[in-house]
């Protein structure tokens, strides 16, 4: 991290762009931000027995940054490979949008964790991620984020292996269909009346 402190000290007024790959994280700046310009990050936490606990996702035009929570720890991974330009908090008028998006998005997180059955939950989640980030497709709506299984159950509070079979489960009653490099593509018109 040493290394990347005289870039980022030497960015920190001239707003550029910078590039990180995927699973690398977005390094914590105490009075700057991050807008994201191309590409996925979540934030999120840990317990102290390691559980990984998902504070939100986020795209294109978003900001995130440690300034915007009081959570320790708080990390800033990216989920693909990112583009990201740093904003001085000094410079930055729009706080108060930021701050209202970033309140909205855990309000919604909030509402799909409180269903009780995971299957629900993770239908919930799908349809939220394809109405946030997904894309009209022929069959659907594409959710491009290369969320792995885990990614998902942690987003959630479950396991690895109840997300998979509940995947299955979904591409089996043709909810979903899953692509490779961990892209689905969820038929909203086949879940409005999915109810358990």
């Amino acid at each position: 991290m040493t290394s990347l402190y005289p870039l980022i000290t030497s960015t920190l007024n001239k707003n550029i762009r910078q590039s990180f790959t995927r699973r690398s994280f977005l390094p914590e700046q105490k009075n700057a931000l991050w807008k994201i310009e191309r590409g996925f990050v979540r934030t999120f936490t840990y317990l102290e027995d390691g559980t990984t606990v998902a504070l939100g996702l986020w795209g294109p035009g978003d900001i995130v940054g440690r300034p915007l929570s009081k959570i320790t720890p708080y990390q800033m991974e990216c989920l693909t490979k990112i583009e990201a330009t740093i904003l001085p908090l000094d410079d930055y008028s729009e706080i108060t949008e930021t701050l209202l998006a970033h309140i909205q998005q855990a309000q919604e997180l909030m509402v799909i964790r409180s269903h009780k059955k995971v299957d629900t939950m993770l239908i919930k989640l799908l349809a939220w991620l394809s109405q946030k980030f997904g894309s009209e497709v022929e069959k659907g709506r594409l959710i491009d984020m290369r969320l792995t299984h885990e990614d998902l159950a942690e987003m959630i509070g479950s396991t690895r292996v109840t997300i998979t079979r509940i995947l299955g489960q979904f591409e089996q009653e043709g909810l979903i269909d899953r692509l490779s490099l961990h892209r689905i593509v969820i038929k909203e018109e086949e879940i409005w009346y999915y109810e358990i």
